[in-house]
């Protein structure tokens, strides 16, 4: 034993033959010096002496050792008991041992450690100072000591975490997919590692170390072979650590109600997908329970097919009791829907049966009612357009209506919007219905004649600007014919033409009209007098045309005159009253034969024939009174019917 000349110091250096070191430790707390002898030398004292080894290349080092053990010869050791024990350390070093002491891996070592690296080495025991020297109560630190439970926990998380991750790649995993599924599993190893704690307990695993029971824990949930058949139904790595997490542990609840959802036709990439948003709950539900509920759902309309479909774009109804979805059930069959109507709104919207609360439904469909529709006629509403319910009414429904009513739209006519395309209500006002109001305005439509046009066409709100509305009006003016100070009045009274398509409908009656020989300015012209010429279908519009120039035997100039010919029926009004005028010897311009009432046409053709009969009284009595008339009165006679006939016109 070497002593050191301070009295204040008292230092200790130990010999160890299997690392040729010697130990010097410091009373004091002051750190460890090593020596490393190759030989040991008795003198005459009986004290053994180390002789050192020549370092050519370190001279200054050695000079130094020389120094410190001529100076330990001189002096005689004193020290106490408690100084063979391990010494207080520093928190750093706290720390540092207590890494040494947790952690799993084999760390690199320096040559001469003393301490070994690894609590997998044989003498880790022997070797390391025990845990409990770092929370001595002499100086307890309540923080400090705080501060080092948590670094132990995390310690052993993270030792979890590589057992975790070693199970994985036995199971055929690869590094990356195991490090990203392991970074989504916190919860479940926070799990494994209690639960390998507790293991302690039991007679079977009181010797055995923590990496040995954290195995155990994983073995046997069979968490391996889960995350495998999860992957194999398309689910993505964040999904599988989520469902671990959810499962608190049971992990069988999982694959049972993974082959639960198999059996309702829920595809295998929503799967996942549907466990994730049914919440915690469903994995403690049972089959029979989930069956109950999707059985009352059949009874009601919504079909066993669809209920994979409703499933997936609905997985909340998964939460809900029997009593809470009956509940949902009954707030839409008392507004009067059938099972066919319930059934089809739930396919069409799966979400309408459970994702918004009670509360809020029965909200929206109050507001519905303030636009004067009734409970029967707001279900009906519902069971066409299912996406309302979804709607706000503080962020679209009020900002919507009190656009509307600025453009001169009464209730009445918000009330026809919502009938006919309720779809009006669900869309964004500010990116799709301003632009498109403005636009109007851009082309010379008036304020209120915008909102006219609304009322009467409310499906216009829902076509895209850019897609449908700007072509259209394009087409119209460079293609056929509708002048710049005509286009506004063409959209404000035909608004249906802004809903055609230009490829299939709008270009092809633009041919066929210019293929009968009207010019293109004067096709304008008729659009602007009759903008839903262009809406008709060649095969309606042909026969009327062949009619008029076979039978009735009219120039192209009556049609280009009345474009409005080619919207009256050719059984129902063409053709009968082209009879009754050649029946009666009468000829009337199209605008006056078609563009009347029954009741009108007959007073009208009836006052012709009075008026006829009186001049035909007139000529027969002048011819009378004079029988000596010129030959060519047979054409004045003729010449005046003709005349009276286009003055009752």
């Amino acid at each position: 034993m070497l002593s050191s000349p301070s009295p204040c110091h008292y230092y200790t250096t130990v010999y160890t033959p299997r690392s040729s070191f010697f130990h010097r430790s410091d009373s004091n707390g002051g750190g460890f010096y090593f020596f490393k002898v190759s030989r040991i030398q008795t003198r005459a004292s009986g004290e053994p002496t180390p002789e050192l080894n020549p370092r050519n290349h370190n001279s200054k080092s050695m000079a130094l050792l020389h120094h410190l053990l001529n100076e330990s010869q001189s002096q005689p050791l004193n020290f106490k008991p408690e100084d063979l024990e391990h010494p207080r350390l520093s928190a750093e070093e706290r720390v540092r041992l207590l890494e040494l002491s947790l952690v799993r891996n084999r760390t690199p070592q320096f040559p001469g450690s003393v301490y070994v690296q690894s609590p997998s080495d044989a003498d880790v025991a022997s070797s390391l100072p025990p845990l409990k020297t770092l929370f001595r109560d002499g100086d307890f630190d309540e923080d400090n000591d705080q501060e080092m439970i948590m670094r132990a926990v995390e310690i052993r998380r993270k030792v979890t975490a590589e057992i975790f991750m070693e199970a994985m790649r036995k199971g055929k995993f690869g590094i990356t997919y195991s490090s990203n599924l392991v970074s989504k599993l916190n919860d479940f190893i926070d799990y494994v590692m209690v639960e390998a704690a507790s293991l302690k307990r039991l007679p079977e695993f009181s010797n055995s170390n923590f990496n040995v029971r954290a195995k155990t824990v994983i073995h046997d949930s069979n968490v391996v072979p889960l995350i495998r058949w999860l992957k194999h139904n398309s689910l993505s790595y964040p999904q599988i650590g989520k469902l671990i997490c959810m499962s608190k542990g049971n992990l069988e609840s999982i694959i049972r109600l993974a082959n639960w959802l198999k059996s309702m036709h829920v595809k295998g990439r929503y799967i996942g997908l549907a466990m994730l948003k049914g919440g915690e709950s469903v994995f403690e539900r049972g089959s029979e329970e989930l069956d109950e509920v999707f059985e009352y759902l059949e009874r009601n309309g919504v079909r066993k097919e669809w209920t994979g479909y409703v499933l997936s774009r609905c997985p909340q109804l998964l939460s809900y009791s029997f009593e809470e979805i009956k509940t949902r059930v009954e707030f839409f069959l008392d507004m009067g829907m059938n099972d066919k109507d319930f059934g089809t709104m739930v396919f069409d919207y799966p979400r309408v049966l459970g994702y918004f609360t009670l509360t809020e439904m029965n909200e929206k469909v109050n507001y519905l009612k303030e636009f004067g529709l009734s409970i029967e006629e707001v279900g009906k509403l519902l069971a066409f357009k299912p996406e309302l319910i979804s709607c706000s009414i503080e962020k679209r429904w009020k900002p919507l209506v009190k656009y509307l009513y600025y453009h001169g739209i009464s209730r009445d006519g918000m009330k026809r919007m919502l009938t006919i395309k309720p779809m009006v209500f669900c869309v964004d006002l500010e990116t799709t219905i301003v632009p498109k109001v403005q636009f109007f305005k851009d082309i010379g439509i008036r304020d209120d004649t915008i909102g006219s046009m609304l009322v009467k066409f409310p499906p216009l709100l829902t076509y895209s600007l850019h897609k449908k509305i700007r072509p259209v009006v394009i087409f119209l003016m460079t293609r056929a014919g509708v002048s710049k100070r005509d286009i506004a009045k063409v959209i404000a009274s035909g608004p249906e033409l802004l809903g055609c398509s230009i490829v299939h409908k709008l270009d092809i009656n633009m041919k066929y009209y210019l293929s009968l020989g009207i010019r293109l300015q004067q096709l304008g012209e008729m659009i602007a007098d009759f903008p839903m010429l262009l809406r008709y279908n060649i095969d309606v519009l042909r026969p009327k045309y062949r009619y008029l120039r076979r039978t009735m035997v009219r120039p192209l100039e009556d049609v280009i005159e009345f474009p409005r010919f080619f919207s009256y029926s050719l059984e129902g009004r063409i053709i009968p009253r082209h009879k009754i005028l050649v029946e009666n010897r009468i000829n009337m311009k199209l605008r006056y034969m078609l563009g009347t009432t029954d009741e009108e046409f007959e007073k009208k053709i009836q006052a012709i024939r009075e008026r006829r009969q009186r001049f035909e009284s007139a000529v027969v009595n002048d011819e009378f009174f004079n029988p000596d008339r010129d030959i060519d009165d047979d054409f004045t006679v003729e010449q005046t019917l003709i005349d009276m006939e286009t003055e009752a016109e």
